[in-house]
Parts: C-alpha cells; sequence; structure tokens
C-alpha cells in the first residue's frame, strides 16, 4: 500500500475507528500506543480500507475541502489587507483611470502568454469604455525581466498614463527578450530623463514596490503570469476575452465574478 502523510493517516485511522466501530482514540491515548499496537492498527487499517475503498475517496474529499476552505479565507483576508495597493496603488492603469469595474494583471514583460492576454486586454478595453485594468509587475522569469520591471515602475514618477501605457505596449511587444537595457531606450524615446530613470531603477522605493507585488501575489497563490485580480478571486492564465468578460458582466450585475 502506498505510504500516506502522517496527517492523512492520523485522519484516516479515526475515521475508520468511528465508521468501524473497533476502536476510539482520545488524544492521551496516542502516547501509551507502543509499536506493536500500532501494527495491529495498520493491519485494522489496511484490511478495512481494501474492503471499504470508498472510506478513503471520503476522507480525501473532506481533506481537499477544508484546505479550499483554508485557502479560499486566505485569499479573502489577502484581498481585504492589500485592497488598496493592488486597486489604488500607483501602477500603469489602461483603459477608463476613472471605470467602474477594475481588472488587476500581474504580468512579466518576457512572459509570452502575457503577450497574448494584452491583445484580449485592449479588445476587451475597445468594447468597454468603463473598463479600468491595474498592470502589476511580477518579474518571475529571470533577472532580465526584474531589470526591465525596474525601469517600468521608475518610469511611473516622470510619465503620465498614456505615455505609460505606450511604453508598457512596445516593451511587451519588443522583439526578443526583454531587459533593463530595451526598456530603458523605450523609456527615453518616450522623453525619459536618462540619469534621473537609472538612479529610480535602482532606489529602495522601486525595489519596495516590486517585493510588495511578489509578497502579495504569493500570499494569493499566483506562481505565475499572468494572473487576474477580479473582484474577490485570482484567475490564473491567459484566459481569453470571454472567461474576463464574463467576470467584468458578473461584477456589475451582482458585485462577483460567479453570481
Amino acid at each position: 500500500m502506498k505510504s500516506l502523510p502522517q496527517g492523512v493517516i492520523a485522519a484516516v485511522i479515526i475515521a475508520v475507528a468511528i465508521v468501524a466501530g473497533a476502536f476510539i482514540l482520545r488524544p492521551a491515548d496516542t502516547a501509551r500506543i507502543d509499536a506493536s499496537d500500532r501494527e495491529t492498527i495498520g493491519t485494522i487499517v489496511h484490511e478495512y480500507l481494501v474492503e471499504n475503498p470508498d472510506v478513503m475517496r471520503d476522507v480525501f474529499a473532506a481533506l481537499e475541502q477544508s484546505e479550499r476552505e483554508s485557502q479560499e479565507a486566505q485569499r479573502e483576508q489577502v484581498l481585504a489587507d492589500a485592497h488598496d495597493f493592488l486597486f489604488q496603488g500607483d501602477d500603469v492603469i489602461l483603459g477608463n483611470p476613472d471605470g467602474d469595474v477594475t481588472i488587476v494583471e500581474f504580468f512579466d514583460y518576457n512572459c509570452g502568454f502575457c503577450a497574448r492576454a494584452l491583445e484580449d486586454v485592449e479588445e476587451m478595453i475597445r468594447a468597454d469604455p468603463d473598463l479600468r485594468i491595474v498592470l502589476k509587475d511580477f518579474p518571475v522569469l529571470g533577472e532580465a525581466s526584474v531589470e526591465a520591471s525596474q525601469i517600468g515602475v521608475a518610469a511611473m514618477s516622470q510619465f503620465d498614463d498614456e505615455t505609460l501605457a505606450e511604453f508598457h505596449t512596445r516593451l511587451m511587444r519588443v522583439r526578443g527578450r526583454a531587459n533593463g537595457q530595451r526598456a530603458l531606450d523605450i523609456a527615453l524615446d518616450l522623453g525619459a530623463d536618462a540619469e534621473r530613470l537609472r538612479q529610480d531603477a535602482e532606489s529602495e522605493a522601486v525595489i519596495g514596490i516590486l517585493r510588495e507585488n511578489y509578497n502579495i501575489a504569493s500570499d494569493l497563490g499566483v506562481t505565475g503570469t499572468p494572473a487576474w485580480v477580479i473582484g474577490d478571486q485570482v484567475i490564473s492564465g491567459a484566459v481569453g476575452v470571454e472567461r474576463l468578460g464574463t467576470a467584468v458582466a458578473n461584477m456589475r450585475a451582482c458585485g462577483s465574478v460567479e453570481c
């Protein structure tokens, strides 16, 4: 029989004990179980599970449900605590800055799926004048991505929303791999002050923003890009216009991604 984690074994033993009526373990009893007792218990559990395989399915289903509920509770708490940073922070804004529904996107400049998702975002913006997109740098694809994001975040203090949006789309669509130099070249072409941009890119303020992005993404369970925060939900991947559009429509209809 495949070995199971200690916590699962304990849960199975207790469940089997209750269902089979063979024994009941109190917390104080576990310290008095010797090796022979454990072997006997293991044999009883094994035989019972072989004869009643549905028990294992029920136990694992309960454990998975408990884990989902724990993750959902954590996500809700993170979203509540980080609401202003996520939705009202100093970020690149696409679409209507005063839109009635906001989508937050965690992205990496070297993420091919993010480049594809940009086309979806642009299509949605064209069709929906009340949509607001907040872009959160989440450079997870190496040092080149980190350098590009440092320049991008630093440029926020020099550019207005329109110029930042152009910077973002140009760098996202750059041929080859985005890095600090390519980001700098685009920023300079758009009128940035070179020396100030280089200094700001290495500042604690910029690094702190990226660090906070990492921390919040991690707490939300985000491990890759693109990832979207809409209302109280996190959606992972380049899911397309239909999925995102449905989420936006539901937010307007009932205040939740799922009505």
